[in-house]
């Protein structure tokens, strides 16, 4: 599987620029090809936001797979190949960018049309790095809410649990860790749901009648057995 930095430059980034996993250097605003440093980016971007705003503008959409080449073919008179593969390295590892693809939204055309359902591994690496971005902005421990994004995720990706491990699974220890964290609370809850449904249908009660029996929110049971169902 792709180590995590592959995700935060997008794969399909990735592919298109082979540094995909290093963070570009900031680039003086003189820097031409000539002088071998990497380009400005931001005219590219701007360049793609004017000719697709529906995938560059206020919402970043997920690309589809071989969009840096079909970007070249359309446009040979305004996007240059080095330019516009450092500016899809950072476009595809900004955060709002990764915010899509950690949402799991299809990855869209340059017509803005879904076309392709994201990999379960790059949903997944996407949440990790959202995560460490923000955990190192932050003193409060975001470990829990990633745990419940990671088996939203998982559900959402209807592979099985060995399969979904498989995808998933590289050689970063600790993320693996935060897996394996994140099942062990999924079954841990979805225990309370067995329990909870099973004293519910021995009960003989309404929803209301049984939260009233042990003190909970009707609508908190009513969501968890619906869940279970």
């Amino acid at each position: 599987m792709s180590n995590p930095t592959e995700i935060s430059g997008g794969p399909e980034a990735h592919a298109a620029v082979p540094n995909a996993d290093a963070p570009a250097p900031p680039t003086p605003k003189d820097a031409s090809p000539r002088t071998g440093r990497r380009p400005s980016v931001l005219p590219v971007l701007e360049t793609l936001f004017e000719l697709y705003p529906r995938l560059f503008g206020a919402e970043f959409l997920p690309l589809k797979l071989g969009v840096f080449q079909e970007l070249l073919a359309r446009h040979p008179d305004r996007l240059e190949r080095n330019s516009l593969k450092a500016a899809l390295g950072v476009h595809t590892r900004s955060t709002a960018y990764l915010q899509s693809v950690a949402a799991g939204k299809p990855r869209h055309d340059l017509q803005g049309t879904a076309v392709q359902a994201l990999a379960p591994e790059h949903v997944y690496l996407a949440l990790l790095e959202l995560f460490r971005r923000r955990q190192g902005r932050s003193a409060q421990d975001l470990r829990p809410k990633l745990r419940k994004q990671l088996m939203g995720a998982f559900e959402a990706s209807g592979l099985s649990r060995q399969d979904y491990q498989t995808r998933v699974h590289g050689n970063d220890e600790d993320a693996n860790a935060l897996l394996a964290e994140a099942f062990a609370d999924y079954d841990q809850e979805r225990a309370r749901q067995e329990a909870l449904h099973r004293a519910f249908e021995a009960s003989g009660k309404t929803i209301a009648e049984f939260a009233a029996m042990y003190g909970m929110d009707p609508r908190d049971v009513g969501r968890t057995l619906d869940h279970k169902a």
